[in-house]
């Protein structure tokens, strides 16, 4: 996971791994088949950790309403200083990847999916009035921020990306009353 985070995929080959593993090759492909899975492995042992994290998060905390998609951000913004100071492992690695077929790209795809879900499932929770097109900003915001974060480009993206979406959610309150007054 280290190797992979740090240097790229590419440009650590499976006899790094083996040795850094202390196994040898042979038992490298025995347990994985390819380099392509255990590149899949390292993206899974990553986004579970994630998840157990982002989870933890949202749990713990008290915040209500409009509040609850920010956690994604909040947590992110908590997780990126420790675990992602490169940026996002999961797009490091689609960069990397020119095959959108590839089983690296349809795990990226499948961990993205996923977080985009949990914005709409936390808009919808919220009382969002349109819980999936509001989750797609709220996803690119991060995206935005996660990104920033890898290049350096300006420092706490994550707060810019809270700020940003903060005004798309009120946005969205003020436009979902006026939806509900126009039908009354």
């Amino acid at each position: 996971s280290e190797l992979f985070y740090e240097r790229g995929i590419h440009a650590v080959g499976v006899d790094l791994v083996a040795e850094t593993a202390g196994v040898t090759k042979k038992t490298l492909y025995a347990r994985f088949g390819s380099k392509d899975a255990l590149v899949v492995a390292y993206l899974q042992g990553r986004d579970r950790r994630w998840r157990e994290f982002l989870d933890g998060f949202v749990a713990a905390s008290e915040m209500t309403g409009l509040d609850r998609p920010l956690l994604v951000l909040d947590a992110a913004a908590a997780w990126s200083d420790d675990n992602s100071p490169r940026g996002c492992a999961a797009i490091n690695a689609r960069a990397e990847t020119a095959d959108l077929s590839a089983p690296v790209s349809q795990e990226v795809t499948r961990q993205k999916v996923w977080l985009l879900g949990v914005f709409a499932d936390l808009c919808r929770e919220a009382g969002v009035a349109d819980p999936e097109g509001v989750a797609q900003m709220l996803m690119l915001f991060y995206e935005g921020a996660i990104v920033t974060v890898g290049t350096a480009t300006f420092s706490e993206p994550f707060a810019v990306a809270r700020a940003a979406a903060r005004a798309t959610l009120a946005q969205a309150a003020v436009a979902g009353r006026d939806d509900q007054a126009t039908q009354a």
